[in-house]
């Protein structure tokens, strides 16, 4: 028997958002790993609010809500409230009603700021790899280091010399560079830089990441101006920061690829026992090797270098459809934020598939 095409709605539903979700539905285990680590941040999280005043949004729901943007590759703030509007997976998974109004885009925009600089996302990535780690998901004694370009919110032609350069530039014995006389007019901290001798320049920044070799989970992430040796220097701060996270002083292993190959990096490694696995390039004047023979022909080096494809992934994650191929935010603080919740929202997604199986 046909079935009547009636086209008039109910008044009232009795089936929750709760309800609507599957069980098996991957954000679930998502869910429940996400308010695991607010609940860790709840006494940072009173500190960057008035004791009075008007409420505002709930910062559980605005940090949920920036998750499900990197994890569903939302293009924008509007859009995303626009989803929140009428997706029921959404409301559920932020921890709205069925009847919540939605929230006004600008007024999203302002309370993220807030977070921002409460270096919630930096702490929420720590609680997160904290979680890993109970799990026994983390590799503490061998990790890779890489970084990627990302291209920054702004065109070429914005770029104008400046009006006052320093006397002294920051190149080699005081010469000038590019961004000693040049810079954007609206993004100041953007730099035209091409990763490799094939690639054209762009205005860009750079973001790194430190992975462990177990799972290829992000254990530090952070973002930096682009340079030659940006790499290298946030490559000693991710390993510094993370020797404070576990607190311990064993030896360990760190992969990297042949821009990492450099003297003075090398022996800063050894500095914090670190035995370095960088890729080397073939030897010559230019290019010295810095490895020594026992490092260079031992299996923990052949590993390393296997394992170093798990940080390419996290990159291919994050920038083929998602907000690190080019940033949408001006400003090293706002750009830094972005990579530790896209990180942030890697380590979840990659945590839910690992303790599904």
């Amino acid at each position: 028997m046909r079935g009547d095409d009636l086209q008039q709605g109910a008044v009232f539903s009795y089936i929750s958002a709760e309800q609507r979700v599957p069980a098996d539905h991957p954000l679930r285990a998502i869910r429940g790993m996400t308010d695991e680590a607010l609940a860790e941040l709840s006494a940072h999280l009173d500190t960057l609010y008035a004791a009075g005043g008007r409420p505002s949004i709930a910062p559980e729901k605005l940090v949920r809500a920036l998750l499900l943007q990197a994890l569903y590759s939302v293009r924008s703030e509007r859009q995303l409230m626009e989803q929140l509007d009428y997706n029921l997976l959404f409301r559920w998974f932020v921890g709205l009603n069925m009847d919540d109004a939605i929230w006004d885009v600008t007024v999203f925009t302002k309370n993220r700021e807030r977070l921002m600089k409460g270096e919630v996302a930096e702490r929420l990535l720590l609680a997160i790899v904290e979680q890993a780690h109970a799990h026994r998901l983390l590799s503490e004694e061998h990790f890779t280091v890489d970084g990627t370009l990302i291209q920054a919110w702004v065109s070429r032609r914005s770029f104008r010399e400046k009006q006052d350069p320093p006397d002294r530039g920051t190149g080699a014995r005081g010469r000038k560079l590019l961004r000693d006389t040049h810079e954007s007019t609206t993004d100041r901290e953007a730099r035209l830089y091409r990763k490799s001798s094939s690639g054209a320049v762009v205005p860009s920044y750079l973001g790194h990441v430190l992975t462990e070799n177990r799972n290829g989970l992000v254990v530090q992430a952070l973002a930096t101006q682009s340079s030659t040796t940006a790499e290298r220097e946030a490559a000693l701060r991710m390993i510094d920061r993370d020797r404070q996270r576990t607190k311990m002083a064993t030896e360990i292993t760190l992969g990297a690829d042949k821009s990492y190959q450099h003297e003075s990096f090398v022996a800063q490694l050894r500095a914090r026992r670190v035995v370095p696995h960088v890729a080397e390039y073939a030897p010559n004047p230019k290019w010295p090797n810095s490895l020594t023979t026992a490092e260079r022909s031992s299996d923990g080096f052949r590993l390393s270098q296997q394992k170093r494809k798990l940080v390419e992934k996290v990159f291919a994650w994050a920038k083929l459809d998602r907000a690190l191929r080019q940033v949408k935010l001006r400003g090293l603080p706002r750009v830094n934020w972005l990579v530790q919740i896209v990180s942030a929202a890697h380590n979840l997604r990659r945590m839910q598939m690992l303790l599904a199986v």
